[in-house]
C-alpha cells in the first residue's frame, strides 16, 4: 500500500486522544471501588476506546490517500511503438474524386478508419497512440497497448471534420506521445493526410529539434484526389513551386530534409491506401521494450467507510448513556398524575 499525500500520516498521532482523555461523563459519586466487580462494563469501556482509537486512525489514513498498485513496469514484446496521425480538414470527407460521397462512393476518412482499423488488429503486440489536427492539433489516445481504445480513437476519425489544416502543430504534437517510451528505436509515425498548408518557420525549428533529440520513422500516407498534384512531380514554371501554390510538395521536400527514415506513400483509390498500409505493416515489426501504466486502487472510500461506521457506533454509546441526579438515583420517567384523597391529600 502506497499514500498519495504520506505527510498527512503524522495525524496517526491523534489515535494516543482517547488514551489520554476520558470519555465518560463525571459521577457525583466518586467512590465506585465499593462497588462489585463488572467485566461486562470494563470490555465495554476498553471496545469504545478501541473504537475512537480505530476512528482516528481511519480518517488519518483515508486523508493521506492510500492505494494499492500504481506505477510502471518494464515489458517486452515484437511490434512498434507508433502514433496515426490524422487529418480531420473538410476535404477528408470528401471522396477520391474530390466531390461529396455519393452512392456506393466512400469519403477519404470512412476508407482510411476501414484499412487503419484492420491495420490495428493485425497488431496486437503494438502501442498505439492517436493524434488528430485540422486548425489545431488534437491529442486523441495517448500511447497505449489497449486495442480496444485504440479502436474506438480510429473510428472517431470518420466525424466530420474543420476547414483548416494545420499539419505542422499536427507533427509536433503526435511527436509529444512518445516521450515516455522506454524504446528509442521502435518508432514510427504515421500521418495520414490529403493534403498540407505551409508550415512557419518557427514550427519547422521546433520539428527538427524534436527529431534530433526522439528520431522516429516518419511515413506519410498521401490521400490523393484524382487529378491533384502529387508530391513527387514538380511544377512546369519555377515560379509555381513554392510552398503557397504546392504546400504538399514542399511539407515532403521539408519531411525529407529532418535526417530520420521518411518515406512518402502516394495513394488515390482504396485499393492503393490498403497496399500502402500493408507496406508499413511489414516494415515496422521488431522487438521493443515498453514501459506500461499500472492501475491504481484507491483505498480511502473504505477507510473512510470504517470510520463512518465506527463514528455510528461511538453515537449510539453517547446515546445510550444515562445520567444519575445528585441523591444518587438515576433519573425517574415521568409518571401518570396521582389521584386526589379526600381532604385534599394525594
Amino acid at each position: 500500500m502506497s499514500f498519495e499525500r504520506p505527510l498527512l500520516l503524522l495525524l496517526l498521532v491523534l489515535c494516543l486522544v482517547p488514551l489520554l482523555l476520558r470519555a465518560e461523563r463525571r459521577s457525583p459519586h466518586p467512590a465506585l471501588g465499593v462497588l462489585p466487580a463488572d467485566p461486562l462494563s470494563r470490555l465495554v469501556t476498553l471496545a469504545l476506546r478501541l473504537a475512537a482509537i480505530l476512528l482516528f486512525a481511519a480518517l488519518a489514513l483515508a486523508l493521506a490517500g492510500p492505494h494499492l498498485g500504481g506505477g510502471t513496469v518494464a515489458r517486452e514484446g515484437v511490434g512498434a511503438n507508433i502514433v496515426l496521425l490524422f487529418d480531420r480538414s473538410s476535404s477528408m470527407n470528401d471522396s477520391f474524386a474530390g466531390r461529396a460521397p455519393d452512392g456506393d462512393e466512400e469519403s477519404k476518412s470512412a476508407v482510411a478508419r476501414r484499412l487503419l482499423r484492420d491495420f490495428v488488429d493485425r497488431r496486437p503486440h503494438d502501442r498505439i497512440g492517436v493524434a488528430a489536427f485540422s486548425t489545431s492539433p488534437m491529442a486523441v489516445m495517448p500511447m497505449t497497448d489497449h486495442l480496444d481504445a485504440v479502436r474506438g480513437a480510429v473510428d472517431a476519425i470518420d466525424l466530420p471534420g474543420l476547414a483548416h489544416t494545420d499539419v505542422g502543430s499536427g507533427l509536433a504534437m503526435a511527436l509529444t506521445l512518445f516521450a515516455d517510451e522506454a524504446d528509442l528505436k521502435s518508432r514510427a509515425l504515421i500521418l495520414v493526410s490529403d493534403g498540407a498548408a505551409v508550415v512557419e518557420r518557427k514550427v519547422q525549428d521546433l520539428l527538427r529539434t524534436m527529431v534530433k533529440r526522439d528520431p522516429v520513422n516518419l511515413y506519410w500516407l498521401f490521400i490523393r484526389t484524382r487529378g491533384s498534384p502529387g508530391l513527387f512531380e514538380a511544377p512546369g514554371k519555377a515560379s509555381e513551386d513554392t510552398p503557397h501554390a504546392r504546400p504538399e510538395r514542399h511539407l515532403h521536400i521539408f519531411l525529407q530534409s529532418l535526417g530520420i527514415p521518411y518515406r512518402a506513400l502516394e495513394a488515390e483509390s482504396p485499393e492503393a491506401i490498403g497496399r500502402a498500409i500493408a507496406e508499413i505493416d511489414r516494415l515496422e515489426t521488431r522487438p521493443i521494450t515498453y514501459l506500461e501504466q499500472l492501475p491504481r486502487r484507491d483505498l480511502a472510500p473504505w477507510f473512510y467507510r470504517f470510520a463512518a461506521v465506527l463514528g455510528l457506533v461511538l453515537l449510539a454509546a453517547i446515546l445510550a448513556e444515562r445520567t444519575l441526579v445528585p441523591g444518587g438515583a438515576p433519573l425517574a420517567p415521568v409518571g401518570r398524575p396521582g389521584v386526589r384523597r379526600p381532604g385534599g391529600g394525594r
